[in-house]
Order: C-alpha cells, then sequence, then structure tokens
C-alpha cells in the first residue's frame, strides 16, 4: 500500500532525503492534508476518461489524487530541483508526465494536442503559486484551450475578486476578464495550517467552468478589456474621468465621450464597479469606432 504524499510525515521524508529547502521567491507551499486534495479532485468532476493538466505540482501531493482519478496527468514544473523528486514520488504512476517549463511560456495546446489524443474531457487542476495566479489564469482562458474548466487553489482574496458580482469592492476588470470566458464560483476555503511553509494568507478553491461562448458579444476583445481596465484605473473616480484619461486622446474628446455614454443609457458620474458586463459591452462597442 503505497502512503499518501500529503502527510507531514510524509512529506517531511521526502524533503529531507532529497535536501529540499523552499525557494520563496516561486512560492512554494506544500498542501500537507489528503482530505482537502480529494475535495479538490472531487470538485473538478473527473472520471477515469478524463485527462488533467496541474501547474506547479511540487513534490506531487495533488498530482498523486489526480492520477488515481483520470485516465492521464500532464504536470508542468518550472524548479528543475523537483524534476527527480517527481520521478521518484509518482512513479508508481507511469499515466503521469511531468514537463519541465514555466507554463507561462508552453505552447499548451500543442501539448494538449500531443498528450491528450484521444481524451474528451479535459481539466486544469492547480495549486497555483500566488505570485502569478493572475497570468496563469488570464493565459490559459485567452489561449482558448480545450478545456472543460480550471480548479484551482489561490489567495483568498483573488478568489474573491474573480467571483465578485457588479456593486461590490471587489469587482474590477480582473472579475470581467475572467467572468467572460467562464462561469466563476469558490467552492471552499482552505487554512493557512494545511500547509508547510504555512503562507500568511488564508486560501480559495475556485472553480471557473468555461463558457460555450463568451459570457457578451463584443465588436472587440481587446477594446473591450481596454475599456473595463481604464475604468477601474482609479477606483475613487467616475467613470468620465477614468475613460478621458485611459482612452487615446480622451482627456480631448470629454464631449464625445459624454455623448456616447448619454447614448448608450450609463450616467458619466457612475464608477466603474457599478456596471454590470452588459453594460461594459455596450460602452466599449459605442466607443470603439471612435478610439480603436
Amino acid at each position: 500500500m503505497i502512503k499518501d504524499i500529503a502527510t507531514p510525515i510524509r512529506t517531511k521524508a521526502i524533503l529531507e532525503k532529497y535536501g529540499f529547502s523552499f525557494k520563496k521567491s516561486l512560492g512554494q507551499n506544500f498542501l500537507i492534508d489528503t482530505n482537502i486534495l480529494n475535495r479538490i479532485v472531487d470538485h473538478a468532476g473527473l472520471t477515469k476518461e478524463s485527462g488533467a493538466i496541474e501547474i506547479g505540482p511540487g513534490i506531487g501531493a495533488l498530482t498523486e489524487q489526480l492520477a488515481k482519478n483520470c485516465q492521464k496527468v500532464v504536470a508542468f514544473e518550472i524548479d528543475q530541483r523537483l524534476i527527480p523528486i517527481l520521478e521518484d514520488t509518482l512513479s508508481p504512476y507511469p499515466h503521469v508526465k511531468v514537463i519541465h517549463e514555466d507554463v507561462l511560456k508552453a505552447d499548451v495546446l500543442s501539448v494538449m494536442e500531443n498528450e491528450f489524443k484521444e481524451i474528451d474531457d479535459v481539466m486544469v487542476v492547480a495549486n497555483l503559486p500566488y505570485y502569478v495566479t493572475t497570468p496563469i489564469i488570464m493565459k490559459l482562458l485567452e489561449d482558448q484551450l480545450p478545456i472543460r474548466g480550471i480548479v484551482c487553489m489561490l489567495q483568498k482574496e483573488v478568489a474573491d475578486r474573480i467571483s465578485a458580482k457588479p456593486g461590490t469592492k471587489e469587482y474590477g476588470s480582473l472579475s470581467i476578464a475572467v467572468q467572460y470566458y467562464t462561469m466563476a464560483e469558490i467552492v471552499m476555503i482552505v487554512p493557512k495550517t494545511v500547509f508547510v511553509p504555512q503562507p500568511n494568507v488564508d486560501s480559495a478553491v475556485i472553480r471557473l467552468t468555461r463558457r460555450l461562448t463568451p459570457i457578451v458579444e463584443v465588436k472587440d476583445e481587446a477594446f473591450f478589456f481596454q475599456v473595463t481596465r481604464a475604468s477601474f484605473a482609479q477606483r475613487r473616480k467616475t467613470l468620465l474621468n477614468n475613460l478621458q484619461s485611459g482612452l487615446k486622446n480622451g482627456k480631448e474628446k470629454k464631449e464625445l465621450i459624454l455623448s456616447i455614454l448619454e447614448k448608450v443609457q450609463i450616467e458619466p458620474s457612475r464608477r466603474g464597479e457599478t456596471l454590470s458586463i452588459e453594460e461594459f459591452a455596450r460602452l466599449s462597442d459605442a466607443l470603439y469606432d471612435h478610439f480603436k
């Protein structure tokens, strides 16, 4: 019987065996609670026909639980020192492939085409390094990968921002960017006590279910995101002020911006966090012909 990696005793033994020391710069915090790992895997809804992509497998704690529940696991690990450890800890699971590469620089689509040829259902399941959570999630979504969704552990504060609704202080351009592509929900809160070393913040697991088509249809996606980012640039400022600052020659085109806001029936004195994604879509489409 193989002992689970994610116990305090086995984790400590593996780290000691390899003389491994944590690199703060890589945001390394390893989970030492098998129950939590099992719940993360459950939230991903995997079957024996599924494939899983993992990012930052560490010493293989989550990878092992994924391997027990699906047909194939592909894990991206940036830290060279962990590659021999993973070869050892994951040796009982021949259907796991570890790729030594920074996922932000990887061609994930071609990896999927090579590794998941016969697999239609693929989920990304990961305990993401907190310092690069947002770039990783946005890359996975913007690359239009053929995945069902993402279940990942991240800083609770970031999970709150991703899943936020209009009118809340957490709601911002990140909420819109992620919810444009997915349905976002926090499925569990994870205390800092179940990691070594313990992080300074609590964590949450978020489930992002890919939409078949984006939540709104816009003339130009890049411009839509530019408008949403501009609208939140200074949260205390009105929409009018932020758009003047954030759009090309916006300062000289105040009257034009005012007339467009009136046309789409959005008060210029509103703040970005009060607008729904649908309102941002109407606004960016109306601005597009003048500011693209």
